[in-house]
């Protein structure tokens, strides 16, 4: 069974595999640091908890209403991540990184999607038996546009029974040309505009141009460590970074 949980902090529930969504950017931002060569990503729930992580071998990073928190390293970009500064990453959102801590406390197996790593979930979870629950992170406790589209695509790439909620958000994915123009036109859009940060919109609608998936390993108190899984079975070649071509962000019709 397929399912999708829009407002993932509120809403996670166990399921067999919990799929985390935040495309604009923190599941993004993970996919690309277990890329380009961080050995791990510890989210945690919160900037303050983040903080006390800090020390050696540790980059914090995060953001806070878009803008880099204050004593972190590196905000919360995907582009930031294409050169690692240290072995381990520690990243704290206002949405994501709440998402994928509750995900882990429901449910054991917990992985990271976003667009850039698209074929490859879509083949790790077409490979696993059980129920997978889709989980959007939202924005402050609504649902986000950007996020129901990745959903949506997941879903309507995978056989099985799903839920009405996954069906709606394959209607919505359905509405949309290509990737770009779902991304932009979601609020979550609009905050990083204002940002000044246009540029991590185009590279979040890139589509599988990663085959790493970033997956639970395991928890460290209410830290969800995660590492970078192969999910490249019948993939593109790719360099040594772990980054495809960009095969341009238009869907099949």
């Amino acid at each position: 069974m397929i399912d999708v949980a829009f407002v993932g902090a509120r809403d996670a529930r166990p399921a067999a595999t919990a799929v985390v969504i935040d495309v604009l950017r923190a599941t993004s931002t993970i996919s690309m640091a277990l890329t380009s060569g961080y050995e791990r990503v510890l989210v945690a729930g919160s900037t303050e908890r983040a903080l006390k992580l800090g020390g050696e071998g540790r980059v914090l990073a995060g953001e806070v209403e878009c803008e880099k928190a204050p004593g972190f390293d590196l905000g919360n970009s995907p582009e930031e991540m294409l050169g690692p500064r240290g072995p381990e990453l520690v990243l704290a959102t206002t949405n994501g990184a709440p998402a994928i801590v509750a995900a882990a406390a429901a449910s054991d197996e917990v992985i990271v999607a976003s667009l850039l790593n698209l074929d490859a979930v879509v083949r790790m979870l077409a490979a696993s038996p059980g129920d997978v629950l889709l989980v959007c992170a939202g924005t402050n406790g609504s649902i986000t546009l950007e996020d129901v589209y990745l959903a949506g695509r997941i879903s309507a790439a995978l056989e099985g029974e799903r839920t009405d909620a996954a069906r709606i958000a394959e209607a919505a994915a359905a509405s949309f040309p290509n990737s770009i123009d779902a991304l932009e036109a979601s609020s979550g859009a609009v905050g990083i505009h204002a940002a000044g940060l246009s540029s991590d919109i185009a590279f979040c609608a890139q589509e599988s141009i990663t085959t790493v998936v970033p997956r639970l390993v395991r928890m460290l108190e209410d830290i969800a460590v995660l590492e970078a899984q192969e999910g490249n079975t019948g993939a593109p070649d790719h360099d040594a970074a772990g980054v495809g071509a960009d095969r341009g962000d238009h869907r099949d019709s």
